[in-house]
């Protein structure tokens, strides 16, 4: 049940096979060892291999009651993907749970837009 071994190869793969920035790997670890606690405090420490589709369900209602931003849940949804792509890729798990796993919606912001006088201003300066 130990997760290490699998966390560690994890970030291997992060730095070796995607070369992503420092910061962007420690927020993928973190964001799989939340996982891993959230499983250990339903009492339900697994491996891996044996996360469903359900247990990430769970856990992503959970971040949500907490207060999580819809932003910080699509990243570490993004981490989580990541980290079950690998060990599928490595051949330590046959399906991946995360493959159906939903992301929040996140709305488009609009862009800032000139008023009236900034543009009679930028046209008056021509």
């Amino acid at each position: 049940m130990n997760w290490s071994i699998y966390i560690k190869g994890f970030k291997d793969f992060l730095k070796l096979e995607r070369s992503l920035s420092a910061n962007t790997i420690e927020a993928y670890v973190r964001d799989v060892d939340k996982l891993r606690q959230f499983l250990e405090i339903k009492a339900q420490p697994i491996i891996p291999a044996a996360v469903t589709i359900n247990h990430l369900k769970e856990f992503i209602e959970y971040i949500n009651e907490i207060g999580i931003s819809a932003y910080s849940q699509a990243r570490i949804i993004s981490g989580l993907r990541s980290f079950f792509r690998y060990l599928q890729t490595e051949e330590l798990i046959e399906t991946d749970p995360s493959e159906l796993l939903e992301g929040p919606r996140l709305g488009r912001k609009l862009p800032d837009t000139l008023d009236y006088h900034e543009i009679e201003k930028i046209l008056s300066a021509i």
